[in-house]
């Protein structure tokens, strides 16, 4: 038996295709890494209105963080994260599911779910304000109906207010989730559903402990993809409440530009966007090398 053995061909390179590239690649550059270590250069200096060069060491970040304001909007944005994340995850899966059981109009259900993360942060933000609204929303529209009893006043207290941002984050991005979810779902083997269904394994059981870790690469990937959007939350916070009321809805991202516009104050918000940053970088890194992970192991596979 003779064995043929097939010589690889060195791989072309596209030398006009990376020619092409090179305005995309000097645009990130020059776009993103230099403007970013630029901000981390000046949360080390004293600037306020204008940037300068005074180097004052770790200050900026010593006042941030004995600022009760940021203290207050890092623990809005821990209520949000994780309110937010575990609902729009819980509901997305849910959804997923409902829909994954070939039911009669899978279309349209699936685009009314998806609708609202068709709308942007503002839009959606405007119309739960409006819902919200004690004079104008549900509460009003109860009392007109004759149950003057209604209390529905969230948006307005306090207490409730980040309650009244994750209602909104929800709605619009558990059908994100849903579609992320969705699609693992149907990539599920035929034969593992006969197999449940022969040795008697209830639907909700296969669901959770057979294909839920099947898919976990993808619940991984939405976990992150909302924690990441989670701490940039800003456009929602100011159409709904405007971090009002007083600083109840007070969130990381909207200290850091009243800092740069109306507080004059550079430094601090450089420092408080280089925390940012570096929280972002802590927890794309590591899914990164899950991800290269997980291809090497698959590749190992076959």
């Amino acid at each position: 038996m003779t064995s043929r053995i097939q010589k690889t061909q060195p791989r072309r390179v596209n030398v006009w295709l990376h020619i092409a590239l090179l305005p995309m690649l000097i645009s990130a550059l020059v776009a993103y890494l230099t403007s970013t270590l630029w901000t981390i250069g000046l949360s080390f200096t004293a600037s306020r209105m204008f940037p300068n060069s005074r180097f004052v060491g770790w200050a900026q970040y010593e006042r941030l963080f004995d600022n009760e304001r940021w203290s207050l909007a890092l623990n809005n944005l821990m209520i949000y994260a994780i309110g937010a994340i575990v609902l729009c995850t819980l509901l997305g899966f849910l959804l997923a599911v409902f829909i994954d059981q070939k039911i009669r109009g899978e279309s349209l259900f699936r685009t009314v779910f998806l609708y609202p993360y068709a709308m942007s942060m503002v839009v959606t933000g405007l119309v739960w304000q409006w819902i919200l609204n004690p004079e104008q929303g549900i509460q009003a529209f109860m009392h007109s109906v004759g149950f003057t009893e209604f209390n529905f006043n969230w948006i307005v207290s306090q207490e409730m207010v980040m309650g009244c941002i994750i209602l909104a984050a929800v709605w619009q991005g558990s059908g994100f989730i849903m579609a992320l979810i969705l699609a693992a779902l149907r990539g599920v083997d035929a034969e593992i559903w006969k197999a449940a269904s022969i040795d008697g394994i209830p639907v909700w059981r296969t669901y959770i402990s057979v294909v839920l870790p099947m898919i976990k690469g993808t619940v991984i990937t939405a976990l992150t993809l909302q924690i990441i959007g989670s701490i940039k939350v800003y456009d929602m916070v100011i159409a709904m409440t405007r971090g009002g009321p007083g600083l109840a809805s007070e969130v990381p991202a909207k200290f850091i530009l009243d800092n740069i516009g109306l507080r004059s104050n550079l430094g601090q918000a450089s420092a408080a966007a280089t925390v940012l940053l570096v929280t972002v970088v802590a927890l794309v890194v590591p899914y990164y090398f899950y991800l290269k992970h997980q291809k090497a192991k698959t590749g190992g596979q076959h």
